[in-house]
């Protein structure tokens, strides 16, 4: 196998009250888009930013294609951040140009422009983009010196499901140019889509790694039911069914839906509510992670 693009060796991240990241280790192929997915407190945001270079660790090391994080991997790695504040009266052109000029190599910035679909909005001033308009912009700047690794920290928190879709497709492709992707997202239906390998982290651990697919498949039956709480009776929680509690339904699993629809019948559990689909990577996530609040 070739040598990961970045690997994380044994990462510790205490604080004095807490240990956010807790020895965890991972390493990342090449030309992949690779998710780290976690509740609210997991040390994903720790770990991310480690990853970075932004944030010190207590102990463990990151590397860049075999090397401690350096001058190349500032060269050679882009960043999208939660948050990012731009220089007020400039334009889109004149945003992307400035970030550009930092770098020795890179894209151009017409190619960029293009690549983000900002053609249109080039000339307009960067506080007058809306929110999907405005990540456009942010990804063109993490675009500019042409990175081989990208760090993409919850880019589409708090658009809109069409900004979101169409921020997707830029994402899908700057996956078809060969590009290495770290994602971070609390969409699970974000990384089913997009994420080639996702680890889910708990409590500063990793406690699930893989494709998606797979993950699905070691942990969930073939199918998932559906039931409103007020249709399934106390008396079918002795039925011999895997039963999962969510908020507001039941959630039964299973690889034998012929012979479990036949028990619910038998129950006379009413099935007019039912629905039947497929296990997904919420299932997973609050299968491995749990369902209580997090702060």
């Amino acid at each position: 196998m070739s040598e990961p693009i970045l690997e994380v060796r044994n990462l510790v991240k205490q604080y004095p009250s807490v240990k956010a990241v807790d020895g965890l280790s991972l390493a990342v192929p090449e030309g992949i888009c690779f998710g780290l997915l976690g509740p609210n407190g997991a040390g994903k945001t720790t770990t991310i930013e480690i990853m970075e270079g932004i944030l010190d660790a207590t102990s463990g090391e990151v590397r860049y294609r075999g090397a401690p994080l350096d001058q190349r991997f500032r060269e050679e790695a882009g960043i999208l951040f939660q948050k990012t504040a731009l220089q007020d009266f400039l334009t889109v052109r004149q945003s992307i140009t400035m970030f550009r000029g930092l770098y020795q190599r890179g894209l151009d910035v017409d190619e960029v422009i293009r690549l983000c679909a900002l053609e249109k909005l080039a000339e307009r001033d960067n506080r007058k983009l809306s929110g999907g308009q405005q990540q456009r912009l942010l990804l063109a700047i993490a675009l500019v010196n042409d990175p081989a690794l990208l760090f993409l920290d919850e880019p589409t928190t708090g658009l809109d499901p069409q900004a979101r879709r169409n921020f997707w497709e830029l994402i899908q492709s700057i996956k078809a140019r060969k590009r290495t992707l770290i994602l971070t997202t609390h969409y699970m239906d974000e990384a089913e889509l997009l994420c080639d390998e996702i680890a889910i982290m708990d409590r500063g651990r990793i406690v699930a790694q893989g494709p998606p697919r797979r993950l699905l498949h070691e942990h969930f039956a073939e199918v998932m039911l559906e039931l409103p709480k007020q249709d399934f009776p106390a008396s079918a929680r002795n039925l011999p069914l895997r039963i999962i509690d969510s908020v507001e339904r039941v959630e039964i699993t299973t690889d034998d839906l012929d012979t479990t629809l036949r028990i619910l019948l038998d129950a006379q559990v009413p099935l007019s509510n039912l629905r039947i689909r497929p296990a997904n990577l919420e299932d997973l996530f609050l299968e491995l992670t749990g369902k209580e609040l997090r702060a």
